[in-house]
């Protein structure tokens, strides 16, 4: 009677001696994230660029030529203007998806929050 209980005992025991084995085979979830996500954020039409000021005739005059300086600089400074804005908003998308992935990843030890 007495051997009998003892075997169905170690019986049970048996997955207890095996659970460390079975720990070094726990690993954590992989983190997938989109790599091109954040350039379907930049306008189409900013892709497209920004062309330069026509010059005025074929012989200006100063005032053209004043004109044309002030057409060409108001360019510059939009291709300029989309050039920061496109690159804040890629930065600002990236540190979105790296706090996004930062919040899923925990230590191995909080498994059951």
């Amino acid at each position: 009677m007495r051997s009998g209980r003892l075997r169905a005992l170690m019986r049970l025991s048996i997955p207890l001696w095996l659970l460390p084995a079975f720990v070094g085979c726990v690993t954590a979830r992989p983190i997938v994230t989109a790599q091109s996500a954040c350039s379907s954020l930049i306008p189409d039409p900013w892709r497209s660029g920004v062309g330069g000021a026509p010059l005025y005739g074929p012989a200006p005059t100063a005032g053209d030529l004043v004109a044309f300086a002030d057409a060409q600089t108001a360019s510059l400074d939009k291709a300029n203007g989309r050039t920061a804005d496109s690159i804040a908003i890629i930065e600002a998308c990236e540190a979105r998806d790296r706090q996004a992935a930062a919040q899923l990843e925990r230590p191995w030890w909080r498994f059951w929050n």
